[in-house]
């Protein structure tokens, strides 16, 4: 699933939407993979009956959690936009991490020999907000992001210098942010993140 477009600012445009690497998949599929195989092999083979149990309910386990893992990388994503980054994840219950691009103070990208084969690798944030440093991993092509990332700082200090901010007040955006908090088409968690990073830019 997107990032959805209206948690973006009036004015905001999203430049990098990006989920887990699918590397993030590799140990349930291929535990899911060899347990699918032993099962089909032992039912061909007509093994003991407690053997082929054995192996369905490996089957099961696996395929368990192979549905897990998904339904945490369709709801994880790591966003880009022209004013902020964003980190949001959780199946039931949502987190969510927003930094404006304003406070990034340095960005770090670290791949290990494997990871650079499979184009992933994590993320470092140093930001001057409350958390300080936050480390994103299973990012896709990391360095690409991270020069993304710098572009998109340079973008919005040159908008800031020049005085020429896109979008309306502050104080318009959140009367607006309410409206759509009182209509229940933002939770009131959404809200309250979205505050807070208004907030943060006055």
């Amino acid at each position: 699933m997107a990032f959805p477009r209206r948690l973006l600012n009036h004015g905001e445009e999203l430049v990098v939407d990006v989920r887990p690497h699918w590397r993030y998949f590799l140990g349930p599929a291929l535990l899911l993979g060899l347990a699918v195989g032993g099962l089909v092999a032992s039912a061909a083979e007509g093994l003991h009956e407690w053997l082929q149990l054995t192996l369905a309910g490996v089957t099961l386990a696996a395929l368990a959690w192979f549905t897990g893992r998904y339904a945490r990388w369709a709801s994880t994503s790591f966003v880009v936009t022209t004013d902020r980054l964003i980190h949001r994840s959780g199946v039931l219950s949502k987190h969510g991490i927003e930094v404006p691009l304003e406070r990034v103070n340095s960005v770090f990208s670290s791949q290990s020999l494997f990871e650079r084969l499979l184009r992933s690798g994590d993320l470092v944030i140093e930001s001057g907000g409350e958390r300080g440093r936050q480390r994103f991993g299973d990012v896709p092509r990391p360095a690409a992001v991270q020069q993304e990332i710098y572009r998109q700082i340079e973008d919005n200090q040159r908008r800031m210098s020049t005085g020429r901010l896109v979008g309306d007040s502050v104080t318009d955006q959140l009367s607006r942010l309410d409206d759509l908090r009182r209509r229940g088409i933002v939770t009131q968690a959404e809200f309250d993140a979205k505050k807070t990073s208004l907030l943060d830019r006055l």
